[in-house]
Parts: structure tokens; sequence; C-alpha cells
């Protein structure tokens, strides 16, 4: 625990990160996105409302040649993701800036990147139960940041061929093909994730390539708990693969 009573100190395989006590906070959701991404080589890469930071620091581990840009709206949370990149000794290789998602299409940052990342807002304002504070609606209910506006992004930031990989709800699967492929972005693969064996679905990972060609491959379920309770070996194995040293913590 940090001596700030605002803020804890948290881990995830070789990161650290403060976050908001009772702000909003990462989950499952960042292991799962950064462990779906499978490119090779990278040069650049975009986390778009990035929070505290967490995939895009992970990702940076995972790419240390890459370059990566951090994005965040809510001033907050920003201030955490700039703090974190001096936690983890990443300075050179990670950078945040404050800014609207929407707004990046009017920077001279066109087809720049390789790789965009991003863990939306997917609940619409009208649907769900809304997040106690602010911080927490924002980043999980679309109230500043639509669906549309993100895949524009994407497109815009993207080099041809370039992918952009998400994390969703299931329940708005069709939608979501029909707003990527609206803006050039192909789903190219596809992965549920459900709790067990036994539940349905509720969170899905999608994979777009830019002006890409028509073909998508839905990959085999990912399932986070076994029969006993406890993480199945894949995910275990997300949070330990390749860091002995490192114990996971529960989210």
């Amino acid at each position: 625990m940090h001596a700030d009573t605002e803020t804890t100190l948290d881990g995830i395989r070789d990161i650290k990160v403060y976050q908001n006590r009772n702000g909003y906070r990462f989950s499952a959701d960042a292991l799962l996105l950064y462990s779906f991404v499978n490119v090779k080589h990278i040069k650049n890469i975009a986390d778009l409302g990035t929070g505290s930071g967490i995939i895009g620091l992970l990702l940076a581990k995972k790419y240390p040649a890459a370059k990566v840009l951090l994005v965040e709206l809510q001033k907050s949370l920003y201030s955490l993701a700039e703090r974190n990149i001096v936690l983890n000794s990443l300075e050179e290789q990670v950078q945040v800036i404050h800014a609207d998602i929407k707004d990046l299409k009017t920077l001279a940052l066109h087809r720049t990147y390789d790789l965009v990342v991003s863990n939306p807002p997917f609940r619409k304002p009208a649907t769900g139960h809304l997040s106690n504070g602010e911080e927490k609606a924002v980043a999980r209910h679309e109230l500043k940041l639509r669906l549309a506006d993100l895949a524009a992004t994407a497109s815009h930031l993207l080099k041809t061929r370039g992918r952009f990989s998400m994390i969703f709800h299931p329940e708005r699967l069709l939608e979501t093909i029909g707003t990527l492929r609206g803006n050039s972005l192909e789903p190219k693969r596809i992965r549920f994730v459900h709790n067990d064996i036994n539940t349905a679905s509720k969170i899905v990972l999608i994979e777009s390539v830019k002006d890409g060609r028509a073909g998508i491959k839905v990959e085999k379920p990912l399932f986070m708990y076994n029969a006993k309770g406890g993480y199945t070996d894949e995910v275990y194995e997300m949070y330990w693969k390749d860091l002995p040293e490192v114990r996971p913590i529960d989210l």
C-alpha cells in the first residue's frame, strides 16, 4: 500500500501501477488484451483510453524496441499514467498525452502506428448499472467516447496492414464488426472469454487489420476458471509465463 491514502500500489506480471483507491481500477481485462496481441515485430503502439497505463506498459515490456503512446481523457487517470511510466523506468520508451481520442485525428499521427489497442467503455449510458463516481462511469460507459469514434481514430492512426486489438461486450459484436468494417478495419481474429465452461461469454477479444481482406478466424474459447474455482492453466500462464519470480495477484 502506498503512503498516499488516495492510491494503492498494485502489480501484474512485471509492472507496478498506482491506482486511485476509489476510482477506476484495472481488471483481468488488461491481461487478456495484452495476451491477445501476438504480433512479432512492432515499432509504434498506441493505447487509447489507457487509464492508469496498464496495457500500454505491459506491451512496452513485451516489445522493448517499440515506442508506446498512451492516451487518456480523464485528468486523474492521465496523472497516474504519467506517474506509472516513471515508476516502471519506461520514460525513454513510453509517453502519455492528455487528450480526447476523437481529437487525435487532427494531430500529425496519420498512418503512424503498427498496433493500436483499447479497452474502451462498452456499456451504453442507458444500459447496465451506472458506475459510482465519474471516473468509473466514463471508463465503463459510453459517456465521452462512442464506438464509432474509437474505430475512426484507430483507423486514422494505423498503417496499412496495422492491427487494432480491442476487448468488448459480445452483445454488441454485430454492431462492432459493422463499425470496424465501416472504418477500413477488417476483423480477422475473434476469441470469446468465459468465466468457466458452464457460463456464457461476457467478453470478446477482437483483432482487426487496416485495409485487410475479408476472412475471420474464431479461436477456441478462453475459460478463466477451472472446476475447482482456480485459474485455468492458460490464464495462470498469462500471469506467470517467463516470470519465475513474479507472483500473480487475484483480480
